[in-house]
């Protein structure tokens, strides 16, 4: 839905370098229920992105009717997709939204194509379809049908609580294709969820969706994701997020140790300076030789959770018999007996790749990556 009738200032293109050199943008708006947001409405010229053969993801689909997200959160990995529209990581990523404003329809002439073979689609991997935008825009009511008329599976990952608006679409096009839900909640500290998640709804909010999916008669899982060096690793803290998604009914549980990519890194370790300076010697230590947390800190971390997964009923899952772990049902991610997602090439910790003409070094996997950006 447009914001004409709302009376919204319209802002020149020229406010988005990246875009207005292409001439696809229709407005940007601006709204006091939005302060500091600046949405650029676009006409984009495709829907469906094709994930690169080498990502390492688990899919080879996705949408994002977004770009951008006012969720802020200080982690999120697809930060460095603003850049190639000129804008920065930081602020500009949780201020300046772009919008896809017919993204369903152009989805649906994607689809028609002889050529499209109904590869499983996935929502959310780079930044939240839910985000408050979603409220207004309504975009995801028009991507859900599209995709399920053409008979073309669906996955959902998000941190809104807006999902619960189309939780009975979603329970009526699951009877014709396969529906994939999951929310992502990472903190379960209320002040510290506010100040590295400001634009997100409550860890408490976004268990009650769960449960509302659960009561919809749908399967969800909970992404337990990032979890934050010496801030969300402690027993206690691990026990009590594991314990409140068991009492929201998840269906499995994924986790991951907090990873810094290049982009994401400086904002994240800006934030740390003002929030938690005595953890950043601490931090520079542990991501010194690069994004991920050094495998000894992950055995660590996968041997703290593990019972605690197991004590509380949440590691359940389908064993994929290509790998020899275990399926999640969110988003086709594999994860280890004890819950860590892995790239669908590997196994477990040990990284045992599966038969293979790929020998792929350890040094190249990436546990968790955004799909490269496609607006057009």
């Amino acid at each position: 839905m447009r914001w004409s009738e709302q009376g919204l200032r319209v802002e020149e293109p020229s406010t988005l370098p990246g875009l207005a050199r292409i001439n696809t943008v229709v407005r940007s708006v601006t709204t006091p229920e939005f302060a500091g947001v600046t949405f650029h409405e676009i006409l984009a010229k495709s829907a469906l992105n094709k994930v690169p053969s080498g990502s390492g993801m688990p899919f080879g689909w996705t949408i994002n009717p977004y770009r951008g997200c006012s969720h802020a959160c200080v982690y999120c990995f697809a930060r460095p997709t603003h850049t190639y529209l000129d804008l920065n990581a930081g602020t500009d990523f949780d201020t300046q939204v772009i919008v896809k404003i017919n993204v369903s329809e152009v989805l649906e002439r994607e689809l028609r194509k002889p050529s499209w073979q109904h590869h499983p689609v996935a929502l959310g991997t780079n930044t939240d379809p839910y985000q408050r935008a979603e409220g207004r825009y309504e975009l995801m009511p028009g991507v859900i049908s599209a995709l399920a008329s053409s008979g073309t599976p669906l996955s959902i990952l998000t941190k809104g609580t807006l999902l619960r608006r189309d939780l009975p679409l979603l329970a009526d096009v699951s009877r014709q294709v396969p529906v994939d839900l999951a929310m992502s909640i990472a903190i379960y500290d209320d002040d510290l969820q506010k100040s590295i998640e400001p634009g997100t709804p409550s860890a408490a909010a976004r268990l009650r969706t769960v449960t509302a999916v659960r009561e919809a008669g749908l399967d969800c899982s909970v992404f337990l994701m990032p979890i934050l060096p010496w801030l969300t690793d402690s027993t206690a803290h691990l026990d009590d997020a594991l314990r409140r998604v068991r009492d929201a009914g998840a269906t499995s549980v994924l986790y991951s140790a907090l990873h810094l990519k290049p982009g994401v890194k400086p904002w994240f370790m800006h934030w740390l300076e003002r929030t938690h300076p005595e953890l950043v010697p601490r931090y520079r230590d542990l991501y010194a030789s690069g994004s991920y947390a050094p495998a000894a800190y992950r055995k660590w971390l996968a041997q703290r959770i593990r019972p605690l997964i197991r004590a509380n009923g949440l590691d359940e899952g389908r064993e994929e018999p290509t790998t020899g772990g275990v399926r999640s049902s969110a988003l086709g991610q594999f994860r280890d007996p004890d819950g860590e997602r892995r790239p669908a090439r590997f196994a477990s910790e040990d990284r045992r790749t599966v038969p293979s003409a790929l020998n792929i070094p350890v040094a190249s996997v990436a546990f968790e990556s955004a799909d490269e950006p496609t607006l057009f």
